[in-house]
């Protein structure tokens, strides 16, 4: 029987930019949330620059590069303007999505399998400055084959579909996705990778994730900058990790 590791969980903090840019000017300032978050437990910062800059803007992420002292993983799209910011500020890890200008948010994992020789000319340069690589995907064999062979350090298993059938009550899909989510989790530390998992995840959904011993870090943001605005950010974290931390003493051990 293996020791499970420690959960961590990353604090997403796109959505109080939007708020920000919602009326213009500076306030709320989303690097006051993430030094917040830090006191308040949170074990990483993320932060997706959008090509369209809908929300974290060029600014933010220099600042949290340089002001906040906790892992600064930045979510990006795979492109050449992308990789160079990051080469310049270097965060802890990079976590390429895919992006479409249409969309509300994130909708799907990245088709690692028929982008690969694309991705693998952002990977490259990246992985030399000795920044981590995660890949956010779906659940799937042939994605997290894919991902290993391109030589990512990470793959963020996407959990929307699982937090959309919560939504809508469907217990024979929740059920079907927890599994689909679970050997993917297997699969993706038998080959090696980090496993890290996200999207949509609130108080009732984040314990089956962290129920699943390969899973190490989540990535919250959307649901706990919700939360606080009604309970504020230290009982919202302090929540989520009440919620986390009963997943995973649920987990009986794998031989």
């Amino acid at each position: 029987m293996t020791q499970t590791q420690a959960l961590r969980l990353g604090v997403n903090i796109d959505h109080v930019a939007t708020l920000r840019n919602a009326r213009g000017g500076d306030l709320p300032d989303p690097v006051r949330a993430a030094a917040l978050a830090a006191q308040c437990g949170a074990d990483g910062i993320t932060a997706h620059l959008r090509e369209d800059r809908r929300h974290i803007r060029d600014g933010d992420i220099e600042r949290l590069a340089r002001e906040i002292d906790l892992p600064l993983n930045m979510e990006m799209a795979a492109t050449e303007e992308m990789r160079d910011i990051a080469l310049k500020h270097r965060p802890n890890a990079c976590c390429l999505v895919p992006e479409s200008r249409e969309e509300v948010t994130t909708e799907g994992g990245l088709n690692v399998v028929g982008e690969a020789a694309a991705l693998g000319e952002i990977i490259a340069p990246l992985k030399a400055q000795n920044v981590r690589i995660s890949l956010f995907i779906d659940p799937e064999p042939d994605q997290i084959a894919e991902s290993a062979a391109l030589g990512a350090d990470i793959v963020e298993l996407h959990t929307g579909t699982y937090c959309h059938a919560h939504a809508d009550e469907d217990t024979q899909r929740v059920q079907a996705e927890i599994a689909r989510l679970q050997a993917a989790a297997i699969s993706a530390a038998q080959a090696g990778l980090e496993v890290h998992a996200g999207h949509g995840l609130c108080f009732e959904t984040v314990g089956a994730v962290a129920a699943m011993p390969e899973i190490v870090e989540l990535n919250i943001g959307h649901f706990l900058i919700g939360a606080s605005v009604f309970s504020g950010m230290p009982e919202a974290i302090a929540e989520m990790r009440r919620c986390m931390q009963a997943g995973r003493s649920a987990i009986g051990g794998r031989s």
